[in-house]
């Protein structure tokens, strides 16, 4: 019945195999990245229910998860702590919901950054078949962690990793949320004591690494998942490393501008002649210097926390990718165990056991084999249990992938048409402030050279008449001479 069983699921792979589109692709050839993206977008096909139902569900419910949601959460009202020994920020986490797993309708904690770590750590070890957001990084190069812009910064983006996981199916109803929502300050600090230590967390890290290298009939669906995220992430990369470098050039600009307008004011106060003019010069640099600042700060605070999130969400999907290949292996490594051992109990039906061990020893043959027949049934009953229920798991980790990969890139549409929309109204505001800078000594000049050519043309109509007096006075010498010949 076993054999059977592992008969029809081979003939049922290879089915879906015959039927699944993305043989096309990959059979002929082709890296069209745009291919690519439709058929990871494609919406995910549950080809079992045996697997755990919230998870299931999670990828059934894309449609209607703006329609249900019941949990809202607030991250803001940062406070800064200082005390002797240590000073460190804290943010307010204000929960609002209908659920009756909550005993409260609203909650409002205050939580430092290293419980948000812990939270997710929490969600990664228990949730390992879906996607859990990034957080923010714990430092940054151009930032004091202490300092306001980089709290504001920091403040928003544990505001929308909190949004993320309130606006998962299935994630937002862990426990360990829960507790991360609604516990006082010690009770949350006895829950993080109880924590697993950093050994294991390497040890299943190193697992989840090296199980890609031992698969052997990956779907060629992931493949196509992981290709594309190490593309994304490596495009990901360069922007951002275009962008702080683009940043740096424009705060150098910036710098300059600053120190380039006092030099026409100084030029100004020596020329008295030209001192509207320069000091208008002076004006407008100043102006420009202001605007370059004001834009390299909202690249600063905007767009690159949201370049550098999207490189963090990308370790996390190939994270979970690691994990849903390391559920495969598995399962492969079960199945491969159980054909062994089933070729093994027919090779003891057929075998002599006259020269076994246990013959020697002076036991009976027959009872021999039967002794090994029953302990090799055991085993084939063990495994076979064993291989159901990676089977399971195998299914419910495709499904949660599959539907947590469409979210995501629901999600990565919106935020990438945000952030560069973001990126282009800062840059048109920023030069239009230039551009009206420079347009306003266009017009004092326009007005110093109409103030130039009215002053010109009044001396010229104000030594007009003494030229004709003269030349009046010329004639009457020439006839007093003229007078003297005759």
């Amino acid at each position: 019945m076993s054999a059977n069983m592992a008969d029809e699921t081979q003939k049922t792979d290879s089915r879906d195999v015959e039927e699944d589109p993305l043989q096309n692709p990959l059979s002929s050839g082709t890296d069209d990245e745009e291919d690519i993206i439709a058929v990871i977008r494609a919406p995910a096909k549950v080809s079992s229910t045996e697997g755990r139902p919230s998870a299931i569900m999670g990828s059934m419910k894309l449609e209607e998860e703006p329609d249900v949601k019941d949990l809202f959460i607030t991250v803001d009202d940062f406070q800064k702590h200082v005390f002797t020994i240590d000073t460190y920020i804290t943010y307010r986490v204000f929960t609002r919901t209908t659920r009756s797993a909550f005993d409260e309708p609203e909650y409002s904690v205050r939580r430092r950054y290293q419980d948000f770590l812990w939270l997710r750590q929490k969600l990664l070890e228990t949730e390992e078949t879906h996607i859990i957001p990034p957080l923010p990084e714990k430092h940054s190069m151009r930032m004091d962690r202490l300092s306001k812009d980089f709290t504001i910064t920091r403040q928003a983006a544990l505001h929308k990793f909190m949004q993320r996981i309130s606006e998962h199916p299935v994630v937002s109803f862990n426990e360990y949320l829960k507790v991360f929502l609604t516990a006082k300050a010690w009770e949350l600090t006895s829950h993080r004591k109880a924590s697993s230590g950093i050994v294991s967390r390497i040890g299943s890290t190193i697992k989840t690494t090296t199980s890609a290298l031992m698969l052997k009939n990956r779907s060629p669906e992931f493949t196509m998942m992981t290709e594309y995220i190490n593309t994304f992430a490596e495009k990901m990369s360069s922007v951002d490393r275009i962008s702080q470098r683009i940043l740096k050039e424009q705060m150098d600009l910036g710098a300059e501008y600053e120190s380039y307008g006092p030099t026409y004011r100084l030029w100004g106060n020596s020329e008295v002649e030209l001192a509207d003019t320069l000091g208008s010069l002076g004006d407008c640099l100043d102006k420009c210097a202001k605007s370059v600042k004001d834009m390299t700060l909202s690249i600063e605070t905007n767009f690159l926390p949201a370049a550098k999130e999207y490189m963090l969400y990308s370790d996390a999907v190939k994270g979970t990718l690691r994990k849903r290949d390391y559920i495969q292996m598995e399962y492969e490594l079960a199945c491969e165990e159980l054909t062994r051992k089933k070729n093994e109990r027919e090779q003891v039906k057929i075998s002599d056991q006259n020269y076994s061990l246990g013959a020697i020893m002076g036991k009976d043959p027959s009872d021999v084999k039967e002794a090994k027949s029953t302990k090799l049934e055991s085993q084939i009953d063990k495994l076979q249990k064993q291989v159901d229920f990676l089977s399971d798991k195998s299914e419910v980790a495709n499904a949660d992938m599959k539907a947590d990969m469409e979210r995501w890139h629901r999600n990565k549409r919106k935020d990438v048409k945000e952030m560069f929309t973001g990126l282009a109204a800062g840059q048109v505001e920023s030069y239009k402030q230039c551009l009206d800078a420079w347009e306003e000594v266009i017009e004092v000049l326009k007005s110093e050279k109409r103030h130039s050519d009215d002053v010109g043309n009044s001396l010229f109509q104000t030594s007009e008449p003494s030229v004709h007096a003269a030349g009046g006075g010329d004639s009457q010498l020439n006839g007093r001479e003229e007078d003297e010949k005759e």
